[in-house]
């Protein structure tokens, strides 16, 4: 299911409208759920690896509350925090401008040591926590009760189709 961008996500609170919610595919959201992204931003760090690691291990104990308040939009939100830790730090792994194509629109080549630099470590560090999350059997169950019941509805679960 696509993530839903048509809501008005500065007025709208998810964690008293999770109905609103829709997974989508990776990162999806990540800088629009609210009150998700303003509680998971300010902890989300990659510059270094030592950065990265307390980032990542606070982020994945967030995911553990979230998941204590059986509140599946908050963990799939710290979730998709890991997975963008990675990714973004990937990129600067890969080209230290963290611009993967130049003005030609051709692909930059990568960096020599793009797979032991600092943000390659950095980005490692999230992918351990990712991975965490991602594979946690609590959350994967609700994210597969949460796809089944948007398919049900044919829309957003539990609420029937939001205009």
């Amino acid at each position: 299911m696509n993530f839903d961008y048509s809501l008005d996500f500065e007025n709208t609170g998810f964690r008293e409208n999770p109905h609103l919610y829709r997974v989508g595919r990776g990162e999806q959201g990540v800088l629009s759920v609210e009150p998700y992204k303003s509680e998971i931003l300010p902890h989300w760090r990659f510059r270094t690896e030592e950065m990265a690691r307390e980032s990542a291990a606070k982020i994945y104990s967030m995911f553990l509350e979230y998941k204590e308040q059986n509140d599946f939009v908050g963990m799939d939100m710290a979730r998709k925090f890991l997975q963008m830790g990675y990714t973004r730090a990937r990129r600067y792994a890969n080209h230290r401008s963290g611009k993967k194509y130049d003005e030609n629109g051709n692909i930059r080549p990568q960096e020599p040591d793009a797979l032991d630099n600092e943000k390659a470590r950095a980005a490692r560090a999230f992918y351990e926590m990712y991975l965490l999350a991602r594979e946690d059997k609590h959350y994967k169950r609700r994210k597969k009760e949460w796809a089944d019941r948007e398919k049900a509805s044919g829309s957003h679960p539990s609420f029937g189709t939001v205009t």
